[in-house]
């Protein structure tokens, strides 16, 4: 489909063309807006309480004998990894919020972009209508789409393997029943 309603299909919906944004996009005012608060609020109310949270856990941790300090410099590097992780893992943990601030704005096109882009992933296959450049007639060429044929030649050629006894003590004097099947007769010459 072209990205038009096709009014000889029943239950067609009318899709609008979703906004190009790569890595040339300016965003409008209103974006910056909320790029900043999301940035403010992800790291005062996620990023901070989270590093300092790991931060305190591994100084507890290190003072139980749980963690070891290092000889020469003590606990300082296990507590800035502590705190650095804390850090990421405040600012991953707020990417859904800043994502649905995004959404709500009205007049923005990365905010469509991301409206559109939640819309392709949760509708069934055939109610998008917009295909990428990319796509093509892949599905009726593609070595993964299987066959009754081809599940036949695939148990025709491939070795059958038996399953090998386990045995708890393995050394040499022990027989595996391991078979090498190639070297017993089949030549694919």
């Amino acid at each position: 489909m072209n990205g038009r309603a096709d009014f000889g299909e029943p239950n067609a919906e009318v899709t609008r063309p979703i906004p190009h944004i790569g890595a040339d996009y300016i965003p409008t005012e209103e974006e910056r807006r909320v790029f900043a608060e999301c940035s403010d609020e992800s790291f005062w109310f996620r990023s901070v309480p989270l590093a300092a949270t790991s931060m305190l856990i591994t100084q507890g941790l290190i003072s139980k004998g749980i963690l070891s300090s290092h000889p020469k410099y003590g606990s300082i590097p296990k507590l800035i990894f502590a705190c650095i992780m804390g850090y990421f893992a405040g600012k991953l943990s707020y990417v859904k919020t800043c994502q649905e601030k995004f959404k709500n704005l009205e007049n923005s096109p990365l905010g469509e972009a991301l409206r559109s882009g939640q819309t392709r992933r949760s509708s069934p296959t055939g109610h998008y209508s917009q295909k990428s450049k990319y796509d093509s007639n892949v599905s009726a060429h593609s070595s993964f789409v299987t066959s009754p044929e081809a599940d036949n030649i695939e148990k025709e050629t491939l070795p059958r393997y038996e399953p090998i006894p386990f045995s708890a003590s393995m050394n040499e004097s022990t027989p595996t029943g391991i078979t090498d099947h190639i070297a017993q007769g089949r030549n694919f010459s």
